[in-house]
């Protein structure tokens, strides 16, 4: 594989945190926590301040501090170091490192967060849900939420492609003698 295709998704992984950490120090900086800052599409959108000290959806927020250390910052830097070990060290396909790459990006610019900002998670996307799901507006999300989030889906995508693709070739692959049948035929021949 060309290097540039090789550290590209890494690269961008890098440009995800920036992008979400300005956004994110815009946001605590000119947006007062809990205010709607702006409007788009009528109310489709709102750019709000808000803050998560759990995962996803809130998800451990009321766990007891210590179990949500290591929920929150041990375990996602364990996954991390995986992924990283995992990317360097197999042979994988473009589609799969770049869905790393993504997943990286958002879960290092998240992880910044809980480590630096003990108020929680800087989250600021709103979006109106109309009562889809039982919900008038979706979980407030980031930047880096929405690497993962495309991360995670190209993922999922790359990986049943792989397999998809090993299947075909190896049903297109013509079945091989055995070599008793190599070595019978050879010598009918001679």
């Amino acid at each position: 594989m060309k290097k540039a295709s090789f550290y590209a998704p890494l690269v961008t992984a890098g440009l995800i945190v920036t992008a979400d950490q300005i956004s994110k120090a815009l946001v605590v900086a000119h947006i007062p926590e809990g205010s709607i800052f702006a409007s788009f599409l009528g109310d489709f959108v709102w750019i709000i301040h808000a803050r998560n000290t759990g995962a996803a959806f809130s998800f451990g927020a009321a766990l007891a501090p210590l179990i949500r250390l290591a929920m929150l910052i041990l375990l996602p830097v364990l996954v991390l170091a995986g992924g990283l070990y995992y990317y360097f060290r197999k042979e994988l396909s473009l589609p799969l490192r770049w869905a790393l790459g993504l997943i990286f990006g958002g879960g290092v610019g998240n992880l910044i967060d809980r480590i630096f900002r003990p108020e929680g998670v800087v989250d600021f996307i709103s979006i109106k849900m109309y009562g889809f799901l039982g919900m008038e507006r979706f979980a407030t999300f980031n930047v880096a939420d929405s690497a993962i989030t495309i991360g995670e889906i190209m993922l999922i995508i790359a990986l049943f492609a792989d397999e998809f693709g090993k299947r075909r070739k190896d049903s297109s692959v013509p079945p091989v003698e055995p070599a008793e049948k190599q070595e019978e035929s050879g010598k009918a021949r001679s």
